[in-house]
């Protein structure tokens, strides 16, 4: 009798300085565990520090690219880097906090050409597309509402939710009016109208959220975008 093919693993980057203290690297474990035994996919992950990443050609083995909070990161440049093979090779990417900051940030310096494309917390020149917020989301909820028919709409299957964050940083005022006419569409919104979340749809999948829905393994609900997420990389 002969033995059954065995299905390879999908291989999950999660690029980010790994802390065991961050709720939400003790989160994005069990979510991604939870979401591959949901899905019936054999799943493998790896941390890769953003300052071990020193070109494309070291995320060349993996099957989808997760850009983890707790920034800042020890090297941006590793973190941007990990952003742009995701967005110009099609490969799934999913940014959570941080993740969302520096997607945001890659965007704008690599395709609408803001070469100086700064982020507040860790630059003190250039225009400053991530900005302080105006009062501090740190281990805090709130409701965004979603864009309907697109990829974390579908995933959630409502068009509005409640999630946790852990952030003092979001996108500027100054930075959102520009993307209203960019294929980097905003997709969630807070209350006020902020940006909470963004999908870029001349992609497969990519899509990044300034909440920390991964947060929600820790209490054994399932996180909806990591599933979308393993579900676009097995594709």
């Amino acid at each position: 009798m002969e033995n059954a093919a065995v299905t390879p693993s999908l291989r999950i980057a999660l690029v980010g300085d790994y802390n065991a203290d961050v709720i939400a690297h003790q989160a994005i474990p069990l979510a991604i565990d939870d979401a591959a035994a949901v899905l019936d996919l054999p799943v493998t992950y790896d941390w890769l520090a953003t300052d071990a990443i020193k070109s494309a050609e070291d995320l060349a083995d993996y099957q989808a690219i997760w850009l983890v909070p707790a920034s800042p990161y020890k090297n941006m440049d590793g973190a941007l880097t990990a952003v742009r093979y995701a967005r110009e090779n099609s490969l799934p990417f999913l940014g959570t906090c941080g993740g969302f900051q520096h997607a945001i940030i890659e965007y704008a310096r690599n395709v609408m050409g803001w070469d100086d494309a700064a982020h507040a917390e860790t630059d003190r020149e250039g225009r400053m597309v991530i900005a302080p917020l105006a009062c501090s989301l740190v281990e805090k909820s709130d409701i965004i509402e979603l864009r309907a028919n697109t990829l974390i709409a579908r995933a959630y299957g409502r068009d509005s939710i409640e999630e946790g964050y852990h952030c003092n940083y979001g996108v500027s005022a100054e930075f959102a009016s520009e993307l209203e006419t960019q294929p980097l569409r905003v997709t969630g919104w807070d209350e006020n109208g902020d940006i909470r979340a963004v999908e870029l749809i001349t992609h497969p999948f990519f899509v990044a959220t300034l909440f920390q829905h991964e947060r929600n393994a820790l209490a054994g609900r399932p996180a909806p975008l990591v599933q979308a997420f393993l579900h676009a990389a097995a594709q």
